[in-house]
């Protein structure tokens, strides 16, 4: 929870950084432009691109084998699509994304014999999006459902004994979204993530509840059509 703050805390110091300089508070009174209601950028429409980044949270593992929350991280990437609706200075959409994933962690398994593992191959999210425009940069809020499908598994020498289930939960977080030409856009964004617990069964030395909950730090590149 600690690292959520401080990233949350980052951005927002980013955003403010970002308005404020597009409102020209640190030039001269005579010449600092008023905001308007009308964005000069026009952020309307369709876009498309890719992310890449980090996540880390915990595995609530039960019964547990040795510890009931374990740390879990490992690297994120994919795709993201969307649509915009600029209404002057304030702008709402919705975006949807789908992320390949390593997130999860290991442990010896119970009685000694091999390695239990958990982790989440790939998660996605469909989120609704607010933010308010300072020109060519936009800072924003997000909310919306995420899922996610996670593998657990027994590995002892060359045997691997395996079990997949698929999670569903929501997520929330913030961002901030800058235009480095009319088409593409540069974004860095945080999002906290939970997908709940799901049932792991037929595992050797009997079934498990498994959940993820998990934090994302992630860098974008987008295109307008």
């Amino acid at each position: 929870m600690k690292r959520s703050a401080i990233v949350i805390s980052a951005l927002l110091t980013l955003t403010a950084s970002a308005g404020a300089a597009d409102l020209g508070w640190n030039s001269a009174p005579a010449t600092s432009p008023m905001y308007s209601s009308t964005s000069a950028v026009d952020w309307n429409g369709f876009y498309a691109g890719v992310n890449g980044g980090y996540a880390f949270g915990n595995a609530a593992t039960s019964p547990a084998i040795a510890n009931t929350n374990n740390n879990s991280s490992g690297w994120t990437g994919g795709i993201q699509a969307g649509v915009n609706a600029d209404m002057g200075g304030f702008v709402l959409g919705g975006e949807a994304d789908f992320q390949l994933s390593n997130l999860g962690y290991s442990e010896p398994a119970a009685g000694g014999v091999g390695t239990f593992e958990s982790k989440l191959d790939n998660f996605g999210t469909i989120r609704g999006r607010a933010g308010v425009t300072f020109g060519q940069v936009m800072p924003y809020a997000t909310l919306g459902a995420a899922f996610g499908r996670g593998t657990s598994q027994i590995v002892n020498g060359p045997l691997t004994t395996s079990q997949s289930a698929t999670h569903f939960g929501w997520t929330a977080g913030l961002g901030i979204e800058a235009k480095a030409t009319d088409n593409i856009s540069v974004k860095a964004e945080y999002l906290y993530v939970d997908l709940g617990s799901q049932a792991y069964g037929n595992l050797p030395g009997g079934s498990r509840d498994i959940g993820h909950k998990f934090s994302v730090i992630r860098a974008g590149v987008n295109y307008s059509f």
